[in-house]
């Protein structure tokens, strides 16, 4: 006879979610004790900070995040961040505690009245078991949930006295059952859905792709270049970008997209045929109104998600996986060479303004230091196309940046991308205002001696903001300034070796030389000029 919280610990050994990332609280302490030395629990000192950190993980990793916060108020801490890892599509299971079963009915101090309305919308699903025996089956079908396309975040509320509840072997049987069930997504398109957009293509007089997140998530990087190449089709990044999907140094890409309705449409003024694969249609901000595409375009849009499909405002939609439909395409596509010459780089006219680097310059020497395997992590919105001219990155799984908008994702996302890709070196660009969003990661990453480079382009301002209130004509907002952050100092208070460059060569050799060694973080703070992105 074992106790639920055996019975548990071997649904999540059976699902490989054994990394913990979590900040406890007493509702959590009975699931926790006697912790396994085969699991690794991951502290972070705020629960923003431990779903960032897991957000990052999963994606790095591949895999399932599974998240342990302290009932209602740390579920509540914890929803911003959450919503990012639901924008983000990343398999996620988030478990908060509760009180014990005899204290809900009364509202005892730290129940959560209703555990599973807290967390909705921005979780797929939300439940909490209604009897002891439920919780492993619980876990194994929230991770189930979790893991189906479109991925996202599911949210379980665990009572605290059932972990100690002794099970009888048909319900421990069950739960084990239940965690090793195998559910392969794999919807494949009619062969004749696949030789009506083949035909739709060659008819085309200039058809133009436009690829996103998903395409990396999926697994459909390879099959989307072959595709670009077969046709010899243009190819634009969605906007609001939060993994590469296309080479960025090959010689067919044109960018990232506008996220406005009337500037993007006349990016792809000119072609009669839009094929967008594994993202939105579109994801807009700020709201310029115009036609949503060019005259006379059509649009096709192929995507793993029935809701995206169906919010759509314009175009014939395609619900299917994309690596699967991609390679069926390619079958009824004829074969084309197509040189393979790298795009040329911008070539940077500015180094410095009054001894201070430029935004482009910072990141071209960033990108000089860092090792070609480098998995980069950015939360610098205000100064993110001149990061994708310097780093070009060009291989699949090796760019993470939030698609939900809000700040907080880049700094603990990286502590929980090198977890979960240790043997890659994880360089963090992130902006002064967005390290404060989440600063506390600094102090896992010193703790669990995480070899993340945290590389700070400070400002001493909210960039992105100062644009939109150009955009929106709200000039003279206030709070848009942030003078007299010493991040340098903060950083060492957490633990973190730490440095400031105020040159283009001493900025490379510091990111060289932290990207190479496994001692631990460190951040690199970097004065920066300020040049506020165009549409």
């Amino acid at each position: 006879m074992r106790t639920v919280r055996e019975s548990v610990l071997d649904v999540l050994r059976a699902r490989g979610m054994t990394t913990i990332f979590g900040n406890p609280g007493s509702t959590e302490l009975p699931m926790l004790k006697q912790f396994p030395d085969d699991f690794r629990y991951v502290l972070g000192l705020q629960e923003a900070v431990v779903v960032g950190m897991a957000d990052g993980f999963a994606m790095a990793s591949g895999t399932t995040a599974l998240v342990n916060l302290h009932t209602g108020p740390g579920t509540g801490n914890a929803m911003g961040a959450i919503l990012s890892a639901r924008a983000n599509r990343t398999p996620m299971v988030v478990t908060a505690g509760q009180q014990v079963r005899a204290m809900l009915t009364m509202e005892a101090l730290l129940a959560n009245p209703q555990s599973t309305l807290l967390p909705q919308p921005a979780v797929k699903w939300a439940y909490e078991p209604p009897r002891p025996a439920d919780v492993g089956p619980a876990l194994a079908r929230a991770a189930q949930i979790a893991e189906t396309p479109p991925c996202g975040p599911v949210f379980v509320s665990l009572p605290m006295d059932d972990f100690d509840v002794v099970l009888d072997e048909d319900e421990d049987r069950a739960a084990q059952r239940t965690a090793a069930r195998t559910v392969t997504h794999a919807a494949a398109p009619s062969p004749e859905v696949v030789r009506a957009l083949a035909g739709r293509l060659a008819d085309a007089r200039s058809a133009v792709l436009v690829v996103g997140n998903d395409v990396d998530a999926a697994g459909a990087w390879d099959a989307v270049v072959e595709l670009a190449e077969r046709t010899g089709l243009p190819v634009w990044s969605a906007p609001t970008e939060g993994r590469a999907a296309f080479p960025k140094s090959h010689p067919q890409y044109r960018g990232t997209l506008p996220p406005a309705i009337s500037p993007l449409a006349g990016c792809l003024e000119g072609h009669d045929l839009v094929l967008v694969i594994g993202a939105p249609v579109f994801c807009y901000y700020p709201y310029m109104p115009g036609a949503y595409l060019p005259e006379g375009a059509e649009l096709v849009h192929l995507t793993r998600d029935a809701e995206e499909a169906a919010r759509a405002p314009v175009g014939d939609a395609l619900v299917a996986d994309l690596a699967l439909t991609v390679r069926a395409l390619l079958a009824e596509l004829p074969a084309r060479e197509v040189s393979r010459a790298p795009r040329t780089q911008r070539a940077e006219s500015v180094e410095t303004v009054d001894g201070t680097l430029t935004p482009l310059a910072a990141m071209t020497a960033i990108a000089q230091g860092a090792p070609e395997n480098t998995l980069w992590v950015n939360e610098s919105p205000s100064n993110l196309g001149q990061f994708h001219d310097a780093t070009r990155i060009s291989t699949p799984g090796s760019f993470l940046f939030t698609a939900g908008g809000g700040l907080g994702f880049g700094l603990s996302a990286a502590v929980g991308a090198q977890l979960g890709a240790p043997d890659r070196p994880v360089v963090c660009v992130i902006g002064d205002g967005s390290t404060h969003y989440a600063v506390q990661a600094l102090w896992t990453a010193a703790a669990y001696k995480i070899p993340v480079t945290f590389v700070v382009l400070s400002n001493q301002r909210y960039a992105i903001l100062q644009w939109f209130a150009q955009v929106e004509h709200a000039q003279g907002a206030p709070g848009l300034d942030i003078p007299g952050l010493d991040i340098a100092s903060i950083a060492t208070g957490y633990g973190v070796r730490a440095h400031q460059a105020t040159g283009a060569g001493e900025l490379t050799k510091l990111v060289r030389e932290s990207a190479l060694q496994q001692d631990g973080p460190v951040l690199i703070d970097v004065p920066i000029t300020t040049e506020l992105p165009s549409l």
